[in-house]
């Protein structure tokens, strides 16, 4: 059984023990690929760091419906994207909607640039309830709750990310989403 799953892995396998997964496997628009990944078992938690700005809003929607459908009560989705109100002008510019440059550029993809507000209606909408680890407000202030690694590593974030230690220079809006 796969109780723990981490979306669209890429290079990070940063979280021992959990079943790491790329978009052949399981598209998360795929119902079909849901149902043979999970075969008919709960999952516990799904990570996905720097998945959900590739998907459209709408898809975005679907893709949450279908990580509720397929979790066990009391099992989350550990979400991370890059943040809408990281007040940083570089930064913006490399997680803009449609990436910085040549289409081979990781952020070619991105379809959508989340906000604190908007993230967390997502997965409210989908059925979860939500708490926010780390985010920039609309003030441009920086707020982190206490969070455990053992629940799921997010690299990019002030925790996780030497880039950040001294300075935040690439933060995620990272939340917990519950069923």
């Amino acid at each position: 059984m796969k109780e723990r799953i981490v979306i669209g892995a890429g290079p990070y396998h940063n979280n021992p023990g959990w079943y790491h997964t790329e978009e052949e496997e399981l598209n998360l628009l795929d119902q079909s690929d849901w149902e043979r990944l999970c075969s008919n078992e709960k999952l516990q938690a799904i990570l996905a760091e720097h998945v959900w700005e590739h998907l459209t809003l709408e898809e975005g929607k679907e893709a949450a419906r279908h990580c509720h459908t397929y979790l066990a009560q009391g099992g989350y989705v550990r979400c991370a994207v890059p943040d809408g109100y990281f007040q940083d002008d570089a930064y913006q510019a490399i997680v803009q909607v449609g990436g910085p440059g040549p289409t081979d550029h990781p952020a070619a993809s991105h379809k959508i640039v989340y906000t604190h507000e908007t993230l967390q209606q997502l997965f409210k909408e989908a059925g979860f309830q939500v708490r926010l680890l780390e985010y920039f407000d609309q003030d441009g202030i920086f707020h982190q709750a206490d969070w455990d690694g053992a629940d799921g590593v997010i690299f990019r974030s002030k925790r996780y990310d030497p880039r950040n230690a001294e300075q935040m220079k690439f933060p995620s809006l990272i939340l917990d989403a519950y069923k």
